[in-house]
């Protein structure tokens, strides 16, 4: 029959020789990292473009091997999937996994390769139908794909907690999510998408995730937190909520940081229409002070907030929102950096560490959009 898992095949590779790349005009959203990706093919999960192809070459650590987890395939069926398919392979041993279409698909969801490269080909010529196909992967050292029950609390009401491993690029992922960091997430959500939302994984990264499922409520809050937006919502049974391994065993990590004093580059003091004076000092940033908050002088170019929290403190994300209704002004999007003395300052750079990260702020005067650190930041001074 057409299903070779297994089998050995020649003459498949990519154009790229490169590992954790993809080449081709049939690729949709990719993200390949060494321990972890998420990929799929163009348009997805529209229909996918006739006549084209993509080759993605995954390669793990040396000492791993890659597991493929087949999140959907959904390729127009032809006779040995002739016409659209998508065919794995192992360059090392020259074993091959495929073809697959909608008439042959993989005979699990989780395919356990023994090698650390791993070649994943797609291809189309003409066709009416079809989502095309999604597929994760992770390494070895990663191998949770399916939740592990843990007991966290010893006391009743038992919290059942679970663990799961999210690959990279869960963020572009097609699908919604009901919820916020604060509440928790309708239990329908995108799950790897909404720890992304949480602040609890970087999308660059992926990582280890644990959550608990708590009966539902009645209505989920809309937000924009770590460059995703989720969805006002009804009642759902159960809820999913996310936590770092630090509040698991200590609650009190998520609150938030004094802050001892405000500096700033610049303040603006506004005459009203009035004539009286307004003064949008640094101290006016705090998010809990009402009416208006701190801006730089209109005129400033390079302008910065700067906050000092006494003394060194673990900061794991920050959230921003505009002034206030009566003044519509707001921050698009901001760098972060950090010091220990107050002299030396560094610039924050993300869990890719390649370029200082910008940060998405807000698009309105009113919300409040949450941004977090992954790594956490360890600092006396943020600015």
């Amino acid at each position: 029959g057409p299903h070779q898992e297994g089998r050995q095949r020649q003459g498949t590779a990519c154009l790229s020789p490169l590992p954790g790349v993809s080449a081709g005009n049939g690729c949709g959203h990719t993200l390949l990292t060494p321990h972890s990706g998420t990929l799929s093919s163009k348009n997805y999960p529209g229909t996918y473009p006739n006549h084209t192809m993509c080759c993605w070459q995954l390669q793990a650590p040396p000492g791993t091997f890659l597991l493929l987890a087949f999140g959907d395939v959904d390729l127009e069926p032809s006779e040995h999937c002739a016409h659209s398919s998508l065919l794995l392979a192992d360059p090392q041993t020259g074993t091959a996994y495929g073809p697959y279409c909608r008439n042959s698909v993989p005979s699990a969801p989780l395919l356990v390769t023994n090698s650390s490269t791993v070649t994943v080909l797609f291809n189309s010529t003409s066709h009416r139908s079809g989502r095309g196909l999604l597929l994760s992967y992770a390494t070895s050292q990663h191998p949770g794909t399916h939740y592990t029950q843990e007991h966290v609390s010893p006391d009743p009401p038992l919290t059942i907690c679970f663990s799961v491993y999210c690959p990279a690029g869960c963020k572009d992922i097609h699908g919604d999510i009901w919820g916020n960091p604060s509440q928790g997430y309708r239990d329908t959500s995108v799950l790897c998408k909404a720890a992304v939302h949480a602040g609890v994984i970087a999308d660059e990264l992926g990582g280890q995730v644990t959550l608990s499922r708590e009966k539902g409520i009645t209505l989920y809050e809309a937000a924009f937190a770590n460059g995703l937006h989720s969805k006002r919502g009804s009642l759902s049974e159960k809820r999913l909520v996310f936590h770092k391994v630090c509040c698991l065993l200590s609650p009190a990590c998520d609150d938030a940081l004094e802050v001892v004093a405000f500096n700033a580059s610049s303040w603006w003091h506004e005459v009203d229409a009035l004539g009286q004076d307004r003064a949008w000092v640094a101290e006016r940033a705090a998010l809990s002070i009402t009416g208006h908050s701190w801006a730089a002088e209109p005129s400033a170019e390079a302008a910065w907030l700067e906050l000092d929290l006494g003394t060194r403190k673990n900061v794991t994300g920050i959230i921003t929102k505009g002034s206030s209704e009566q003044h519509d002004y707001y921050v698009t999007s901001y760098h972060v950096s950090s010091s220990r003395d107050g002299k030396n300052w560094r610039p924050y750079r993300g869990s890719t560490g390649q370029e200082d990260k910008v940060f998405e702020g807000n698009a309105d005067s009113q919300g409040e959009v949450s941004n977090a650190f992954i790594p956490p930041i360890i600092a006396r001074y943020v600015r």
